[in-house]
């Protein structure tokens, strides 16, 4: 699993009762790992690494059921001590009809390196809605916590996104995200604006068991580490 747009950005720890009623839930479980380097992690257009390279991986375990439980890691870089990103998310999916399906769940972002890091931890809960048809897969995404990065801000991210299959085994992915800061007494962003947009083109493909996306990117916030730039990010996923 992943925290936000694509293959290689991330989802973003749970109560030992919750995780034991997921584990007691379903006989038979399937065990995947991932890991991946990225040119830039990049969390709605917004560097998380200040324009440099990340290396991520995570785990996770899903049930016949639908439902999964996992934990995702990155380094980052604020500017500060902080220099680890590290989640967990438990969640379901399950198709609606045979075409609509529905991902929803709440997920826990961590952060480590500093005496002062975890003040930005906080829970996020996401649904997400996807149609398949013959001309690709749409989504709609849906992200929403009431604790902004430790801020006790409501924020929320909207996102639309489409897959087009260019031909076997060769992807197009094009997305658009709307962040809403929903308190902007505690949280802005540059210049008092309350939102920003992020929009993203991707080219994906796979080859001898790595996937590999290259992915055009921007935002309309004028910072260094939200401007126009090119990702490229090869990944690998084991199941066990």
């Amino acid at each position: 699993m992943k925290k936000l747009n694509s293959l290689f950005t991330s989802t973003h720890i749970f109560t030992a009762a919750l995780v034991t009623a997921l584990y007691s839930s379903a006989t038979f479980a399937d065990w995947s790992a991932n890991i991946s380097a990225v040119s830039d992690y990049t969390f709605n257009g917004l560097s998380q690494t200040q324009n440099d390279p990340a290396l991520q991986g995570g785990v996770d375990k899903a049930f016949d059921n639908g439902t999964y439980v996992g934990t995702w890691a990155s380094n980052v870089d604020f500017g500060g001590d902080t220099n680890l990103e590290w989640d967990a998310y438990i969640g379901r999916y399950q198709m609606l009809t045979e075409a609509v399906s529905i991902d929803y769940g709440i997920a826990y972002y961590s952060y480590h390196g500093g005496d002062d890091s975890s003040d930005g931890n906080y829970p996020e809960i996401y649904t997400k809605f996807g149609y398949a048809s013959d001309y690709g897969n749409t989504e709609l995404n849906l992200w929403y916590t009431w604790d902004y990065f430790g801020t006790g801000s409501r924020h929320a991210v909207a996102m639309i996104a489409h897959t087009f299959e260019l031909a076997p085994n060769h992807n197009l992915r094009a997305s658009f995200d709307v962040s809403n800061s929903l308190d902007s007494d505690t949280w802005v962003w540059r210049d008092e604006n309350t939102s920003f947009y992020h929009y993203r083109l991707a080219y994906q493909t796979s080859y001898k068991g790595l996937d590999f996306e290259i992915a055009a990117e921007n935002t309309n916030l004028d910072i260094d580490t939200a401007d126009e730039r090119i990702v490229f990010g090869v990944s690998k996923t084991f199941s066990f």
